[in-house]
């Protein structure tokens, strides 16, 4: 028989773990991918890289350019480090490189969900994603957008067997709090930029990469085993700074109501209804209504097996 003890004991159970689902939506369980020292590269290859036109690379975060074991940089002098240093074949682009696999390996280890190879007009929220052909293309003038949904911390990993295929305009957009930084890309073979594209995020590459003419970069370019190319490139490698908090708003005054006039004999003042604005949001997400009504169908449940018990 269960014992007005045992009920009392279940209820508070099943009441913690209300708690605990209603306050999940807020919380971040993906951590980022850690870089370790190529975090200070904003291109780094295995065999070299090429460079046509005129390039910028910088960025808070570290504008080196490495590549390691092969020391080729061609088209070097067209190349602007705003504020990094060549590292070719030394043991500061070796480590960097180590530091890659362990990176490619922790991106590539993570459990996705699939998704369409085509990325061009989807909004996808934080997650890990891997393409069911092997394979993600951006179709020319489409865009993809990462929605935080308000989290900062919000990563997102995308996987390929393969390749990573941009076309020509492009674009991967941040919103609502999404962050470069927080962005990651698992390439199996290599990545192309398409000409003026406009990309964002880590690319982990097991091969090579190739920016196309006037692509731009918010990130890196980390190829593994192969080349980087690049053709009048912008590549900014940012800081990923804390997230600015939201400033309280300041209240704003509510202005003296201007009188009006003196009721005469045996009339009467209608007050008046306006409230000089609008009506505080009191909804309840969704999501906490149906998992309270669940708990408390669960309570309920327990609470009438133990009557059903103690009548037995």
């Amino acid at each position: 028989m269960a014992t007005p003890s045992r009920l009392r004991h279940v209820s508070l159970l099943l009441a913690f773990f209300l708690a605990v689902m209603i306050a999940l939506p807020a919380v971040s369980f993906a951590a980022p991918v850690l870089l370790g020292s190529t975090s200070n590269f904003a291109i780094l290859s295995g065999q070299g890289i090429t460079n046509t036109g005129t390039t910028w690379i910088g960025g808070d975060a570290g504008g080196d350019v490495g590549s390691h074991p092969n020391p080729a940089f061609t088209g070097q002098a067209s190349v602007t480090l705003a504020n990094g240093t060549t590292h070719l074949a030394d043991a500061v682009a070796l480590d960097a490189k180590n530091d890659l696999i362990t990176a490619y390996d922790d991106a590539a280890g993570r459990t996705p969900t699939i998704i369409d190879t085509e990325l061009g007009g989807q909004t996808l929220i934080p997650g890990v994603y891997h393409s069911n052909s092997g394979t993600f293309e951006i179709a020319a003038g489409q865009t993809l957008t990462l929605d935080a949904q308000g989290d900062p911390d919000g990563v997102f990993v995308f996987q390929t067997d393969t390749t990573l295929v941009t076309f020509a305009g492009s674009v991967v957009s941040l919103t609502n709090s999404a962050r470069y930084c927080r962005v990651f890309w698992k390439v199996g073979s290599s990545a192309t930029l398409g000409t003026n594209s406009q990309f964002v995020g880590h690319i982990f590459a097991l091969t090579s990469i190739a920016a196309q003419t006037g692509a731009t970069v918010q990130g890196q370019l980390l190829a593994r085993n192969g080349s980087v190319t690049l053709d009048t490139n912008t590549i900014t490698n940012g800081v990923c700074a804390a997230a600015t908090p939201t400033p309280t708003p300041t209240p704003t005054p509510t202005p003296t109501p201007t009188p009006g006039p003196t009721p005469g004999p045996g009339e009467d003042v209608v007050p008046s209804t306006d409230s000089g604005g609008v009506l505080p949001n009191t909804a309840t997400p969704w999501y906490n209504v149906l998992l309270a009504g669940a708990v408390l169908t669960l309570i309920g449940a327990a609470g009438l097996w133990g009557t059903r018990k103690a009548h037995v």
